[in-house]
Formats: structure tokens, C-alpha cells, sequence
């Protein structure tokens, strides 16, 4: 009995110890240095490879897909089955790693930069913690293998578990069409108030002297753009369209016909001169001789002089001598009256 006692708890202790060194092997040692059977050695290779190409699956299905960057856990060893080493913790489930991003973000993690580089993530790959605290990809892997062990740089919490976000991409190209939109707003309303300011007239007494000049000084700027480089050639061409225009206005004028007054007419012409008191000759300013004046006076020794006055069919009285120097200097054959720039016949008086 003894006997039998002694080899049971050998055995035990022999498998015990077996189980252990799988356990330690498996988990501690890299699979260079996997002293157990080679069927075990290619069994880890198969499971890291499997690994690889499920951590790398999500990114060919698309690059807005939140995946978990943790590698599927190995199947349980010998030792965590009978008891002797405890199990891994469960991975999370998608209903926990909801609740672990909506904690995320409620605390604003993904608006601001990273723990580590103290840069904000605008595009570059973002991992959240389980423990709700997010980081870049490639910063967390620098910790991890700068630490040795999986510890959140944060809360200090190990282990934990590692899903790939793309929260802080979205609000960045949020952020950035925001920004490009009001650009945009702000040059169109620049660009409308521009041509406001070009097209109306400002109430403001200094704006609108300031709009006066500049609108002045674009016509004169089109206008010396416009002109001919000759400026003699430019100038005579302003003459000649004057002088056409003149012959077209006088040509106007004389087809306008003024009807020559009666004696009636002209005696009622020169009672009004004699109530207005037209004392002066409006081109020489002198004295006029008075229509009425009797032999002996001023008026009548003037007319003696040779300062005849003429008598136009507007009213105004004028010396004849300065009436006809006028004419003379108007060239006109039918000049206007030099007061109120209307034709006229007259008579001497």
C-alpha cells in the first residue's frame, strides 16, 4: 500500500512539474529557446502566424474599422487546466468595449494629444486602453518595449487590452472642414463687401469723398488708357468734334425764327427801360444815354459824343460801339444778347 501511495504521488508530482515546465515554456520563454517536443514548437509557430494574419484581417476589410490589436489567446496549458497556475482574464466583449469608449469619450480623450509625445493624433493610428485612456499605436508599442510589460502609462494597470479607434482621425477631418468652410465664408463675405464698397456710395460725409476720388480717379485712369498715345492727333480730334457741334447748334438757332418787333413793341421795349433805370452799359460799364433825355442834358450830350446806345428786342440797352466790338468778337452772324443769351434784333435809340 505504501508501495502504491508512493508511486501515485511520484506520478503526481511528475506531471505536476511537466505541466509547470509546458506552462513556463509556453508563456515565459521565447520559441528559440522551447526545450519541449518540436510537433509543440511548429503548434506556437502555427498559433503566432495565425496571430499575425488575424490582427492584420480588420485592415484589409477597412480602414474606419474598430478591431481589437490584442493577439487571440492561446488555448489553456496543462497547468491553468489542472489548477496549478490561474487563467488568463476574459477578453472583453464589444458591449464592454462600448461601455469602456463611451467612458473614453466623455472624458474628451481623443480631443486631446497624446500622453506620451504630448502631440495631438490628427491621422496617425489611435489604440484605447481597457482602462479607457487612449495613446498612439506607435507610442505604445515604444512604452511597451521600453517598460517590458504591458502597463497603462496612465492609471499603471496591467494588464490590459488594446483596440484600435479612429475617434481622434474623425474629429480631426472635422476640425479641418470646419476650418475650410469658414475660409470660405470669410472670403466670399470679404469678396461681397469689397464689391459694396466699390458699387455704393457710403453716407459717411469722408467715405463718401474717399468713394467720390477713387471712382474720379478710375474714370481718369480708363480714360488715359482709352486716349491715343499722340496727344496733338487726340487733341485736334476734341477740336473738330467741337466745331461740328457748333455748326449743328448754329444751324439749330437759325432755324429758330424771331419775329421783328413793331413800333408798338419797341415803344413798349423802351418803357420798360425806363422804369428798370438803366443807368450803365453792361459791357463797359459807363453811363447810357437815357432813352428820354432832352436836348441840354447828360444823356443827350453823350448821344452828341458819338455814344450812340442800341436798344435790343430783350430789354437791354448797350452802346453801339460795344455792341458791335461784341459781335465782332463773337463772329457770329446772329449773336445772342451778352446778358440773357437770347437773339434779338435792335435799333438805335
Amino acid at each position: 500500500m505504501a508501495t502504491r501511495k508512493n508511486s501515485k504521488a511520484s506520478s503526481r508530482l511528475v506531471i505536476t512539474s511537466v505541466a509547470l515546465q509546458d506552462h513556463i515554456t509556453r508563456n515565459f520563454l521565447e520559441p528559440d529557446f522551447l526545450l519541449s517536443d518540436p510537433l509543440l514548437t511548429f503548434k506556437s509557430k502555427g498559433h503566432s502566424k495565425e496571430r499575425a494574419i488575424r490582427s492584420d484581417l480588420p485592415l484589409s476589410l477597412g480602414e474606419e474599422r474598430e478591431y481589437v490589436l490584442d493577439p487571440v489567446p492561446l488555448p489553456p496549458t496543462l497547468a491553468q487546466r489542472m489548477g496549478l497556475v490561474a487563467l488568463p482574464p476574459e477578453r472583453l466583449s464589444e458591449d464592454e468595449w462600448t461601455l469602456v469608449k463611451a467612458r473614453s469619450v466623455q472624458q474628451r480623450e481623443s480631443e486631446q494629444p497624446c500622453a506620451i509625445c504630448r502631440e495631438a493624433f490628427c491621422l496617425k493610428p489611435q489604440v484605447l486602453l481597457s482602462c479607457s485612456h487612449v495613446f498612439h499605436k506607435a507610442c505604445l508599442q515604444a512604452f511597451e518595449r521600453f517598460s517590458g510589460r504591458k502597463c497603462c502609462p496612465m492609471c499603471r494597470r496591467e494588464p490590459y487590452e488594446t483596440r484600435v479607434i479612429h475617434d481622434a482621425a474623425r474629429l480631426f477631418r472635422n476640425h479641418c472642414a470646419v476650418r475650410i468652410q469658414a475660409f470660405w465664408r470669410g472670403y466670399v463675405a470679404r469678396k461681397w463687401y469689397g464689391n459694396i464698397r466699390r458699387t455704393v456710395c457710403p453716407k459717411d460725409k469722408r467715405l463718401r469723398r474717399k468713394f467720390l476720388e477713387a471712382k474720379l480717379q478710375e474714370l481718369s485712369d480708363d480714360f488715359v488708357r482709352r486716349c491715343h498715345t499722340d496727344a496733338e492727333a487726340f487733341l485736334s480730334d476734341i477740336d473738330r468734334s467741337l466745331s461740328s457741334s457748333r455748326r449743328v447748334f448754329r444751324l439749330l438757332e437759325r432755324k429758330k425764327h424771331v419775329a421783328e418787333p413793331r413800333e408798338d413793341d419797341w415803344r413798349r421795349i423802351q418803357s420798360q427801360v425806363t422804369q428798370r433805370g438803366a443807368g450803365d452799359c453792361p459791357i463797359c460799364l459807363t453811363a447810357l444815354c437815357d432813352p428820354g433825355a432832352t436836348p441840354g442834358s447828360s444823356g443827350f450830350k453823350l448821344h452828341q459824343r458819338g455814344r450812340r446806345s442800341v436798344l435790343l428786342s430783350c430789354s437791354h440797352l448797350f452802346h453801339q460801339v460795344c455792341l458791335d466790338a461784341f459781335e465782332a468778337f463773337v463772329a457770329d452772324r446772329s449773336p445772342a444778347c451778352p446778358l440773357c443769351r437770347s437773339r434779338y434784333h435792335k435799333k438805335l435809340i
